[in-house]
């Protein structure tokens, strides 16, 4: 697994992950941007995503479903804020309903993803920002920050295959 390093920090109200890889920025970048790449690690092991919608630029949207063992589904969507090909990408992450229309009980957070080229390869920090400290309690309940890691060490394998 390429993670060095995780980072929960409650006082800064946000988890950092940061990841180094064997690949050149531009696979790293393509992990994002390719919709049938993104669904082969976004989502923890045994719940595969489905890219519905994928719109890298600002203003633009993504959604997705994930399928768990048992065939439970559950949504999600990400709102785009801001988009620079190779290096960077911001966007707001939610749940969604059954319908896809954004959940409104559940919580949404900003995310900021950050690819640098290295001496050997790629880094990259993935950061979820929150709102308040109980919104970031409300995430860790719901397993995001065991979801994560496990998220991100499929990626090692999907730039394999690349």
């Amino acid at each position: 697994m390429s993670i060095v390093s995780i980072e929960k920090d409650v006082d800064g109200l946000s988890f950092v992950l940061v990841a180094e890889f064997d690949a050149p920025i531009v696979q790293v970048w393509e992990l994002w941007a390719d919709p049938r790449k993104l669904e082969r690690w976004w989502g923890p092991p045994g719940y595969p995503a489905t890219i519905d919608k994928h719109d890298l630029r600002p203003g633009g949207e993504v959604t997705y479903s994930m399928t768990g063992p048992g065939g439970e589904t559950s949504r999600g969507w990400w709102r785009v804020t801001s988009v620079h090909p190779p290096r960077s990408l911001e966007f707001t992450d939610g749940f969604a309903n059954e319908d896809g229309t954004p959940n409104s009980e559940l919580p949404t957070h900003a995310v900021q993803v950050r690819v640098s080229e290295q001496e050997a390869g790629t880094r990259m920090e993935l950061r979820f920002v929150f709102e308040s400290r109980e919104q970031m309690e409300q995430m860790e309940g719901l397993g995001a920050f065991e979801g994560i890691p496990q998220s991100v060490g499929q990626m090692d394998d999907v730039l394999e295959q690349t």
